[in-house]
């Protein structure tokens, strides 16, 4: 009875294991098959992407003479290439500015033209700098705008830039450092490859074919929320689920961890402004 007692158990437990394995196999097909078919609907929906009506907004915002000093954007702002030259100008972003002397993202970068340039108060614009409801910042759509000139293009970070490459270097150690009441990093969900949560995959933004999953299609459209968010509302919002302090808006801490990131997309196409889940 003892020896057919324990065949018993040995079977049910190897029945177990292959039910087991069934059932994790089986749910990795489905998100699979959640992940080729919501692909299939992005790429449908950005034929048609809603991204485009705030690129025409930003575009408005960016001819404009706007702020107490009543010049635009377009005749005064330098993101790297030049005095209102857009052409590609997104992808070699973040990069070192002389003028500002500090290594600056493309949102980070817009808004200090709109303070150094056009007059406008920082503290105004970091007031409300994501959109939410029917709300859209005008720094939003000029990201959008300014994003969409270097679709098709790939992303070239200037590593070779020493100013750039230890802000890299502080990017890199951000997405190690574990804190909060959960004990997270960065890393925790975005260091290694095969992780996901629920049905959304976790890209390696350490590798370029991870990385680029993290900033490809930012500025986005979230559908989830029908609003328009930029890269700097995705770190902000990463630091919300890691359950730490929000950043302060267009921070030092934010412009590296996008360094990190962007740069290690470099040689990876952009598609333009997308559309999120």
């Amino acid at each position: 009875m003892k020896k057919r007692g324990l065949e018993s158990l040995v079977t049910g437990m190897v029945a177990l294991g292959f039910s087991a394995g069934a059932l994790a196999q089986a749910a990795e097909i489905d998100h699979a098959k959640a992940d080729a078919e919501f692909a299939k609907f992005r790429a449908e929906m950005e034929d048609s992407n809603p991204a485009e009506l705030f690129e025409l907004k930003g575009e408005e915002l960016w001819k404009a003479k706007r702020g107490p000093k009543n010049v635009s954007l377009a005749e005064s702002c330098d993101l790297g290439l030049g005095v209102g030259k857009l052409e590609g100008a997104f992808v070699k972003t973040p990069r070192y500015y002389a003028d500002a002397d500090k290594v600056m993202d493309a949102e980070r970068r817009i808004v200090w033209c709109m303070t150094e340039k056009q007059g406008f108060k920082f503290e105004d614009i970091a007031k409300k700098p994501f959109a939410s409801g029917n709300f859209t910042p005008d720094i939003t759509s000029l990201v959008t705008f300014v994003a969409g000139h270097s679709r098709n293009m790939k992303f070239a970070v200037p590593l070779n830039d020493p100013k750039v490459k230890e802000v890299w270097e502080i990017g890199k150690e951000i997405t190690t450092y574990r804190a909060g009441p959960y004990d997270f990093s960065c890393n925790t969900c975005h260091g290694s490859d095969g992780k996901r949560i629920r049905m959304q995959n976790l890209p390696n933004i350490s590798k370029p074919e991870g990385a680029i999953k993290g900033v490809f299609g930012w500025p986005g459209y979230r559908m989830t929320g029908g609003v328009m968010l930029t890269s700097q509302w995705r770190m902000n919002d990463c630091f919300r689920q890691q359950r730490f302090p929000s950043p302060k808006y267009a921070s030092d801490t934010v412009t590296a961890l996008l360094t990190y990131m962007t740069a290690n997309s470099n040689g990876q196409l952009y598609k333009g402004p997308g559309i999120k889940r």
